[in-house]
């Protein structure tokens, strides 16, 4: 009367002793006799042990026997609280004796412990979580029996798991291990989330879990999609009932609650059987094999309707007459899934291992106010390899060769018994990795002709891309502004114009004077530039030797006559300056090129000069008028009372100095001409 849980599997179990984890009675005793495949040892781990030692294990104790009966030679006798048992025991057969005694005490949880076969090298306990392991990825193998009610799971597949779960009971509820069998587990930690679900899956309940450090998954083969229920790729054809509801409402109406109806997560009312007993079916056809690894259910979803399916049977066929009971393997029983405890709950059970056929049929076996359900098949495509083919030897000749033929016919006959046979027991574990020829030549001829057909789509798309691509360019060339085409001759000409030179006097960079401070400036030296051969229009400022025109302006000569050379820009121009390669032609509204503005300059003898405009100008007889050393000559040669003559560069088409009528520069049209300026 000491037992507490106890799951005895073939290769592995778990048990514990009575009201564990709450203190065992007094007086009680429990024997367990575990048995495992001849030619294996049994291994033995505590995964929590707490028993009173006052009296030195005389009266409170476990102890384990190698063998079974009164031959049996004990390994150890334990006791203590919380007691550490380091390692696991062995045993020395396939057959181990444990004993637990409870005598007269006060405190004391008892023990649970796990066992396996000795194969299992990575064998832990129903208790461990993934708390208790540093690596972010482990394999461990869990013993049967792990679904224990005092066992905590939070979270649901694919989310995760909370990291506080039992990793064993999360693979049961998860669908990777059978708590009948127990399993290998691959267990991935990550990031926790803030907020865990709660589900009923493989009759173990997930709760809602708060926010945690990290959370823990499985990695499984992928073999839990949709079959088709809910999609509809199963047509209503193929989804058929032992018996269909039909009643009338308080209209008159008659509803009819068909097999169709029964679609997972499907609007509207479930099948539901004419008559509630256990004969009653829903029958799925699949068109073809599958791979069934599970099932998800709910009731009918209707409030008015308070009807689902608790508990039920699973049968599976290939030619939907003669039918086969699910059962787990090892088990002379027929397997009952527990179903709904409520009309709208997702409810999942997995099988392990999984179901390989074409017709699926669920039949009720509990239920609440009547049988009604709606469901969806999870799973993956199943194909069997080919057949290796068979090559014959030619057929005898004479007398001779009748008994090699008569072999050869036992030969076929053995063949196709073996063939027949490997069909009808097939397990999903076992995958033909035969190739045929055929098949061979055919990948060989894919991978040569893939390859070249992505090339040579590639060379077109690139084709075409660098067609359009040379055709934009070639529109932009022809558009308002023609820009002059530099070849090798005339764009190092174009460059000559912009290599520094020394002046005589000073080496820095041009001064540049604003129109509202040219009277508060000190004289400075403008270093003499380079006189440039003739251009068709202002050439562009490059290299940052001058400053930069930020005046929209595009000059042309007039023809027969040469331009002398571009002036720097007087005005102000922001800190962060802008190279064009080009003069920047004028807005679209104004015209084409500035005009020349002639100016009246005699009655303004004294007048200070205003900041000079930009221009391109040269003298007749090609000789370039020298640049200006300072203001104060700039101005003393327009204030002179001697002449009234004021010394400007000369216009283009003028044959020399002229009278003061004959003066023209050209002016911005942007820039109004100042009439005088302050000194200082």
């Amino acid at each position: 009367d000491g037992c507490g849980h106890t799951v005895l599997g073939p290769e592995s179990g778990t048990l514990a002793s009575i009201n564990y984890p709450r203190t065992s009675p007094n007086s009680t005793v429990c024997e367990w006799e575990i048995r495992v495949k001849p030619g294996q040892r049994v291994q033995l781990k505590f995964g929590d042990f707490d028993i009173d030692d006052s009296d030195s294990c005389h009266s409170s104790y476990l102890r384990v026997h190698n063998g079974i009966g009164p031959n049996r030679t004990e390994i150890g006798k334990y006791c203590g609280f919380g007691f550490q048992m380091d390692g696991l025991i062995t045993s020395k057969s396939n057959e181990v004796t444990v004993q637990f005694m409870s005598g007269i005490h006060t405190s004391g949880r008892g023990f649970l412990a796990a066992y396996s076969t000795t194969d299992k090298s990575d064998l832990i306990t129903c208790l461990d979580n993934a708390s208790h392991f540093s690596e972010p990825e482990f394999n461990k193998y869990c013993p049967a029996g792990c679904v224990i009610p005092f066992a905590d799971v939070s979270g649901t597949i694919p989310h995760g798991y909370r990291d506080s779960s039992s990793l064993c009971m999360a693979g049961v509820h998860a669908g990777v291990v059978s708590n009948t069998l127990g399993g290998q587990i691959n267990v991935v930690i990550s990031k926790g989330i803030p907020y865990y679900e709660g589900s009923l899956a493989n009759n173990v309940t997930s709760e809602v879990g708060p926010l945690s450090t990290s959370l823990f998954t499985f990695k499984t083969s992928g073999c839990y999609g949709t079959l088709g229920m809910e999609s509809g790729v199963i047509p209503d054809s193929h989804i058929t009932s032992s018996s269909i509801l039909e009643w009338p409402n308080q209209t008159g109406q008659v509803n009819i609650w068909k097999p169709e109806n029964a679609r997972l997560k499907r609007i509207g009312p479930p099948w539901a059987a004419f008559i509630s007993d256990e004969h009653q079916w829903l029958q799925i056809d699949l068109n073809k094999e599958k791979k069934i690894t599970g099932i998800v259910t709910t009731g009918s979803t209707l409030a008015e309707h308070y009807y689902y399916v608790s508990a039920y049977r699973i049968l599976y066929s290939d030619d939907a007459q003669k039918w086969t009971v699910y059962r787990e393997p090892g088990m002379d029983k027929d397997k009952i899934f527990q179903g709904n405890t409520e009309l709208y709950q997702e409810v999942r059970n997995n099988f392990i291992p999984p179901i390989i056929a074409r017709f699926f049929r669920i039949n009720p076996v509990k239920w609440h106010q009547k049988i009604a359900m709606k469901v969806e098949l999870l799973g993956c495509q199943f194909s069997i390899g080919r057949a290796p083919k068979i090559t014959l030897p030619p057929p005898p000749q004479n007398k001779n060769d009748e008994k090699n033929a008569d072999f050869m016919d036992d030969f076929i006959h053995s063949v196709k018994t073996s063939l027949q046979t490997d069909k009808t027991t097939f397990t999903p574990e076992i995958k033909n990795t035969t190739v045929t020829p055929s098949v061979t030549k055919d990948v060989a001829l894919a991978a040569v002709l893939v390859p070249v057909l992505v090339m040579v789509f590639t060379t077109l798309i690139l084709i075409l891309v660098c067609a359009w691509h040379w055709r934009n360019r070639k529109k932009k060339t022809e558009g308002t502004y023609d820009l002059p085409y530099w070849d090798r001759a005339g764009w190092w000409k174009g460059m000559k114009q912009f290599l520094p030179t020394k002046s005589a006097e000073h080496e820095e960079t041009p001064v540049r004077y604003s129109s509202s401070e040219i009277s508060h400036l000190r004289p400075r030296e403008v270093p003499t530039m380079l006189q440039t051969e003739s251009a068709e229009y202002a050439q562009p400022l490059v290299g940052g030797i001058v400053g930069t025109l930020h005046q929209r302006s595009t000059f042309k000569p007039e023809e027969g006559k040469e331009a002398s050379y571009a002036d720097l820009d007087p005005y102000n121009s922001p800190i962060q300056e802008v190279y064009h390669a080009y003069a920047e032609p004028l807005p679209v509204t104004g015209p084409e090129y500035a005009t020349p503005i002639i100016m009246d300059m005699s009655s303004h003898p004294s007048t200070p000069l205003g900041p000079p405009s930009i221009s391109t100008f040269k003298a007749a007889g090609n000789q370039a008028p020298p640049l200006v050393g300072t203001c104060n000559k700039l101005l003393s040669r327009t204030d002179s009372a001697s002449s009234a003559q004021a010394l400007y560069d000369i216009p283009k088409g003028q044959l020399g100095p002229g009278s003061a009528d004959q003066l023209m520069y050209q002016v911005p049209q942007s820039v109004a001409h100042p009439t005088g300026s302050k000194d200082e």
